[in-house]
């Protein structure tokens, strides 16, 4: 391949990592990867210099600015940086500033990986916040700004008109917490903080961006009315007293000092409560700065040497298999503790059965391993020749090694699930799931008071819930009398939810609340479900032959039994109270699209159900009818080109008599 060639398809590649990094924030590599790339573009470009183009990657920052949000000219350039992988790297840049600033001085910071933003003040009032979008244009992102709480909206003594940039993160107790709350709500995990922190940002509800309590650290002055400075470090100074949180830093005085500090980063940056990717070296002096100016997209005052992804070799001593709240089976090597970027692992996440078997991790293996995005230790290969005589594959056990239930494996996925309907492992999970508003409808017995009954022992499955007294229940920490009661009467109602409600509730797989209601409206009863054969349950609406055999499956296992037990024991209604109040949309299918004004998405739904109708998520073939609302997309799209009927709302409430 011709450099031509080469650099083509290299700036094919990063333009686009750079929208699923930046605009996106959904990377599909690892920042040493995207690294790389960029890394051999450059020396292409200077080889071949013929060959560069304004429009090139390494001429301008990644992002662009979504339509999404008014776009904001940036008073000053939010410029990228140069980044440099080694201490010869920072020593050769220190040399060049030296050649052309004598006695130059030094600052090093974290490079903290979040989004960058740019706060505007007038008379001391926050006006507006955007992101750095392409270092010219970014993104009014103001209403979401105003939700992080370490931003100050009014700052006394300000100067007339104040621009300063900082990095938006996502702190990592915050992301742990949030996730461990998607994971109980069975929720997609968030991948990383920072694309936790810059998708937050981007939310079109400044509500979302509250909830996910974001935090900034502020690092540079853009821009300033009647205030001068001599240096760098005199600014944070300045900023730090008008009450911004300022990214730490230290002066360094010249190559080492800079190399000693960036180590000491690297070695302490599972300390910070946020994400570092590197550091950043800067002149200290804003003269020098001045006077040594940018290229088209960085400055040539200043680097951020990037940390190599860290590799070691290891033992793997033991493979243990733990139980999520989702009931996921998930297997962790246990290896001899080992440093590895900035802290001690001693286990390292196997993902499931298909990863061991791909790499055959063995128990007594030597294996080496890295932090995945710095965060998770996880296997990259095994050092087949230093395996001892005698292991052996390892498997995952069919059985669940928290409460013995059987395993299967997820339909066209690689996780392994115990279907345990008590398993102690997901109970937490399973307990907020049976009392949530679309299952059971308990009010007031959210996740906080459901691990504080679990923790008490006062149940141990969601069937206890009916044998609970609000004598116990206000002894909870911070319960108290009244809420106790509440609770007690909530759940006391909710054992006439009717039996659709409960399918929902028991968390069958693949059971939600369309298939329960199709499945109560059908049979009528549990004890009718219970004793159908596959054949049979297939014969309703909504229920496939994998879905009929989860039913099955769910009904014969122990657990299962005991807790309908529990429910039927405590008055619990396995009855249905779903009524067919006629046949007008006997045979139909309808998929609803849109924004419906004058019912929910769930009314019309059971209101066609019970007409005799279905409803679908998708249009197909094999669709009758469209109801499309305001706004309607991609499904009305595809139901024109199928020449399948659509019904406004205003039809629809005529077919049914309103």
């Amino acid at each position: 391949m011709d450099a031509r060639e080469e650099i083509a398809g290299l700036r094919r590649q990063i333009t686009e990592h750079n929208r699923n990094y930046y605009d996106l924030d959904a990377p599909t590599i690892s920042d040493f990867e995207y690294d790389a790339l960029m890394r051999r573009l450059r020396e292409l470009e200077e080889q071949n210099p013929e060959l560069r183009t304004p429009d090139s990657p390494t001429q301008r920052v990644g992002g662009s600015a979504l339509a999404a949000f008014a776009p904001v000219q940036h008073e000053v350039p939010l410029e990228s940086l140069n980044d440099v992988f080694s201490y010869d790297e920072v020593s050769d840049f220190i040399e060049r500033v030296s050649a052309a600033a004598e006695g130059a001085e030094y600052v090093v910071e974290p490079k903290i990986d979040g989004l960058s933003v740019a706060l505007r003040y007038e008379n001391g009032v926050f006006t507006q916040g955007a992101t750095r979008g392409n270092g010219v244009t970014g993104e009014d992102v103001t209403a979401n700004l105003m939700t992080v709480a370490s931003i100050p909206k009014r700052i006394e003594g300000a100067p007339e008109h104040l621009v300063v940039r900082g990095e938006v993160y996502m702190p990592r107790s915050v992301f742990e917490d949030i996730n461990e709350q998607r994971d109980i709500n069975g929720e997609t995990p968030l991948a990383n903080p920072r694309n936790a922190a810059a998708g937050s940002l981007r939310q079109q509800d400044p509500r979302v961006a509250a909830e996910r309590r974001l935090a900034i650290l502020v690092f540079n002055i853009q821009a300033v009315a009647g205030k001068t400075f001599s240096s760098h470090e005199e600014t944070l100074d300045y900023l730090s007293s008008l009450g911004f949180p300022v990214v730490g830093h230290q002066k360094c005085a010249d190559a080492d000092s800079c190399a000693e500090r960036i180590a000491w980063l690297g070695d302490n940056r599972d300390t910070f409560d946020y994400d570092i990717d590197g550091a950043v070296v800067k002149v200290n002096s804003l003269a020098q700065r001045q006077m040594l100016g940018s290229t088209s997209k960085a400055p040539r005052w200043a680097v951020a040497y990037k940390y190599p992804p860290e590799k070691k070799e290891t033992r793997v001593t033991d493979i243990i298999v733990q139980v999520g709240r989702t009931g996921v089976l998930t297997p962790k090597a246990v290896v001899e503790p080992v440093r590895l970027a900035g802290t001690t692992v001693t286990n390292a996440t196997l993902h499931n059965q298909d990863f061991i078997s791909e790499k055959d991790i063995r128990i007594g293996d030597t294996v080496l391993i890295q932090k995945a995005g710095e965060i998770i230790p996880e296997v990259l290969e095994v050092i087949y020749a230093k395996r001892p005589e005698g292991t052996e594959p390892f498997i995952i056990p069919d059985v669940c090694p928290v409460c013995g239930a059987p395993v299967t494996r997820d339909e066209g996925g690689a996780a392994l699930r115990c279907r345990g309907a008590e398993c102690p492992a997901q109970l937490l999970r399973n307990i907020v799931h049976f009392a949530s508003r679309g299952a059971m409808d308990i009010d007031g017995l959210g996740i906080s008071v459901s691990k504080a009954l679990l923790d008490a022992g006062l149940i141990r499955s969601a069937g206890d819930l009916y044998y609970l007294d609000a004598q116990s229940v206000a002894a909870l920490e911070r319960m108290g009398t009244k809420s106790a009661e509440n609770l007690v009467t909530a759940i006391e109602a909710s054992k006439t939810r009717g039996l659709a409600r409960l399918l929902y509730a028991l968390g069958i797989l693949q059971v939600g609340q369309s298939a329960g209601k199709s499945l109560a409206l059908h049979f009528g009863t549990m004890e009718a479900i219970e004793k159908a054969s596959e054949e049979e349950l297939t014969e309703v609406d909504d229920i496939g032959a994998v879905t009929a055999k989860n039913i099955k499956d769910w009904f014969a296992s122990p657990q299962s039994q005991h807790l309908l037990g529990l429910l039927r024991d405590a008055g619990v209604s396995m009855a249905s109270t779903e009524e067919k109040t006629g046949t007008l949309f006997e045979g139909m299918t309808f998929v609803l699209t849109g924004t419906l004004s004058a019912y929910t998405r769930d009314e019309a739904s059971e209101i066609i159900r019970s007409l005799g109708g279905k409803t679908s998520s998708s249009v197909s073939k094999k669709t009758t009818v469209v109801l499309a609302g305001e706004n309607a997309g991609s499904k009305l799209t595809k139901a024109e080109r199928l020449g399948i009927r659509i019904i406004t709302e205003e039809e629809f409430s005529g077919m049914i008599g309103r």
